[in-house]
């Protein structure tokens, strides 16, 4: 048996996904940044605000490993609404689990995250440095690392 779909059904369709997508990228403007309590994990400079390009948590396992557990919560109180829950993303921004790995891809996710990315006059990603902190910034991938595809 064939299933037919008419015209203005799949029609309503595309406008209704393409409405959900335009959403989603107006709404990451629109982020409200979520504190991280990053109190666990060692300074990484006096102070902590020269930035750095290096993930300073992967040398020592116990840190590493706290900083995973820090960076998954900050991950998904601040990353998740437009990233994907557990880094998969549905295909409308960047899937970070295709990110570099170890200190190809420090550099690229701390610029990003520290500066976000404006385009246009267009927010594609806020600037989330300022408000969060390099101690979560390198929290959240920390466990990036972790979801890590080839």
């Amino acid at each position: 048996m064939s299933h037919r779909i008419s015209r203005p059904i799949l029609m309503l369709s595309l406008v209704l996904a393409a409405g959900v997508a335009a959403s989603r990228l107006a709404a990451q403007a629109e982020v409200a940044p979520q504190p991280v309590d990053t109190a666990a994990l060692p300074d990484i400079a006096p102070g902590n605000d020269k930035w750095i390009i290096r993930n300073p948590y992967r040398d020592d396992p116990a840190v590493y490993a706290t900083a995973k557990r820090i960076g998954e919560r900050a991950y998904e109180q601040n990353c998740a609404r437009c990233h994907g829950s557990g880094a998969v993303s549905e295909g409308i921004v960047p899937d970070l689990r295709h990110l570099d790995a170890g200190e190809a891809g420090d550099q690229w996710f701390i610029t990003r995250y520290h500066h976000g990315l404006k385009r246009d006059g267009k927010v594609y990603m806020p600037p989330m440095g300022d408000a969060l902190g390099q101690k979560a910034g390198w929290a959240i991938r920390s466990w990036l690392d972790g979801k890590r595809k080839s």
